[in-house]
């Protein structure tokens, strides 16, 4: 579900002392259903927290799902606090606004100057690899809800996200990386609502943590330079 390049997740909460076990079949089709639900709402308001060793970076924003462009504002803490600025991200290409004083939310209309671009990295970024993460949560149909059971889905155990309850799931194996079942942790809603999602990235020790937001989802308006998907 997560083609993404992972290595181990922590898990510190919420799981079941009886846990993994295997997916029933309800479970299994809400999580074939997640990420259909993300592309079926054309977006989701997210706070994506991105570790690292100078002090980590939170982008606060939306993703939109089938125009596959995400928009916010990054803010750093501790002494990364060069990235911070108003940015937009494709698959490709990553375009960024610095600015001094970044305010809480990105404006609804883009700054129409000031933009720098620069390729997405593949590796080698926390930031860039949470960036591509948060893209690949949407897709334009479920997945199979037969197939993730036999690739290693499983249930981990119950939680509360926001006052909703929750039941952790462990992701299949990705399909070009035998064996990394349970790299990718989801918090999803009895209706198949995804709510978090927890990984790691190989340039970090600790997980990126992507979380949807209560507040509404704002439509994506393409910064100069950007197109997005079609």
């Amino acid at each position: 579900m997560a083609a993404v390049a992972v290595a181990a997740v922590l898990l510190t909460r919420g799981s079941d002392p009886g846990g993994p076990r295997a997916l029933t079949e309800d479970e299994a089709n809400r999580l074939a259903i997640t990420r259909f639900r993300n592309y079926q709402a054309r977006g989701r308001a997210v706070t994506i927290t991105v570790p690292g060793t100078a002090g980590g970076l939170t982008v606060t924003g939306s993703v939109d799902y089938r125009g596959k462009v995400g928009y916010g504002v990054v803010h750093g803490s501790g002494r990364d606090t060069s990235s911070d600025g108003l940015i937009q991200w494709t698959a490709a290409s990553v375009f960024v606004h610095p600015m001094a004083n970044a305010p809480a939310h990105a404006p609804a209309s883009p700054p129409r100057s000031g933009w720098y671009d620069r390729p997405l990295r593949s590796s080698g970024s926390a930031l860039d690899s949470s960036l591509a993460i948060a893209l690949k949560l949407g897709s334009d149909r479920p997945d199979n809800a037969e197939l993730l059971p036999q690739n290693g889905a499983s249930w981990w155990g119950p939680d509360r996200v926001d006052g909703h309850r929750v039941d952790i799931m462990t992701g299949p194996s990705a399909r070009d990386r035998s064996g990394t079942a349970g790299n990718v942790r989801y918090w999803i809603g009895s209706d198949g609502t995804m709510y978090r999602v927890r990984v790691s990235v190989d340039s970090e020790p600790r997980p990126v943590v992507i979380t949807f937001d209560a507040r509404s989802y704002v439509p994506v308006e393409p910064a100069p330079g950007v197109t997005p998907a079609r």
